[in-house]
């Protein structure tokens, strides 16, 4: 039987994420890491090297060479940076959140369908451990504190916290919860960037689950944790650790056991999910659309924290 090709893949942006894009890329079986491109021409030689990858000199180039790509840039420049390698054929995994407007991220939709092309959005927590026992174990929600905690880093301030950061969380409580959005309440303040740096969202869904999601970029711990209130019980799970625990109503006792997780890292599991959904042309875990999705709820949060700041 003749051996399967490996699949071409290449990076574009290999600052403090990309670089694991081009690692773990560089690591999988039946995959290639064709080359990498950064604006940074020094930085993408650094990159490169540590894998024996190519280094071209334009993201317009990589693309004729590659199956796929992860666009690793600023939010603002992805629908620029996607569109001419949809062009090309390219498979894309962008990075979340998928654009900066909703009209970026439905060009790029459309540029992906015309072409025939996958576009997976990385919203890397629906592959940590984690989130795969939260959607085995959620069938009810009734009640969701999210909290998401980072220490201030410039990376990341072209967009405020909640594109930042938060969107994690929205992604994965749209997940878990699977009703429509009722309203949404949000505060938020400015602290070291000009955009909001602290935020705070309490999502009400159809059916009466309510979300409370927490988030800050000027922490001085990071903190990625949920907890999920179901009839009878309750989830509380560390995204970072990838551990938690379930509590179950006894008679009128709690229970707590603790939860067996396999540790693994997100990232790779999300490439690995990228690229059979390309070997398979299957639809992706996290697709255009759910992106896009939240995408809009975050832009509603966005919205009321910045009327209330001006």
């Amino acid at each position: 039987m003749e051996r399967e090709k490996p699949l071409q893949c290449g990076v574009i942006g290999v600052g403090s994420l990309g670089q694991h894009h081009a690692r773990v890329y560089a690591e999988m079986e039946g995959v290639e890491l064709a080359g990498v491109y950064d604006a940074d021409g020094a930085r993408a030689t650094e990159v490169a090297g540590r894998h024996g990858a190519r280094v071209f000199e334009s993201a317009e180039q990589l693309g004729n060479a590659c199956d796929a790509v992860s666009v690793v840039v600023p939010t603002d420049r992805h629908c620029e940076v996607a569109l001419p390698l949809l062009e090309r054929g390219c498979h894309l995994l962008i990075e979340k959140p998928i654009c900066a407007s909703l009209e970026e991220a439905e060009r790029v939709m459309e540029a992906a369908k015309a072409a025939g092309v996958l576009v997976q959005v990385g919203h890397i927590e629906h592959f940590n451990p984690v989130m795969g026992y939260l959607e085995t174990a959620v069938s009810e929600p009734r009640f969701i504190a999210a909290d998401r905690l980072a220490p201030f880093t410039p990376r990341g301030t072209e967009v405020g916290v909640v594109l930042d950061l938060m969107i994690h969380d929205i992604g994965v409580i749209l997940e878990l919860v699977k009703r429509p959005i009722k309203r949404i309440e949000a505060v938020g303040v400015n602290v070291l960037s000009s955009t909001e740096d602290i935020a705070n969202a309490r999502i009400v869904f159809e059916g009466g689950c309510v979300a409370n999601i927490n988030t800050s970029r000027v922490s001085l711990k990071k903190v990625r944790e949920i907890r999920v209130f179901q009839r009878e019980a309750y989830l509380s799970l560390d995204f970072m650790g990838q551990k938690g625990h379930l509590i179950r109503k006894q008679g009128l006792a709690l229970d707590k056991e603790d939860i067996p997780i396999e540790r693994d890292e997100p990232l790779k599991l999300e490439l690995l999910s990228f690229t059979d959904c390309i070997r398979r042309a299957r639809d992706p875990k996290v697709g255009g659309q759910l992106g896009k999705t939240a995408l809009e709820v975050a832009m509603q949060v966005t919205a009321q924290i910045r009327a209330a700041m001006d």
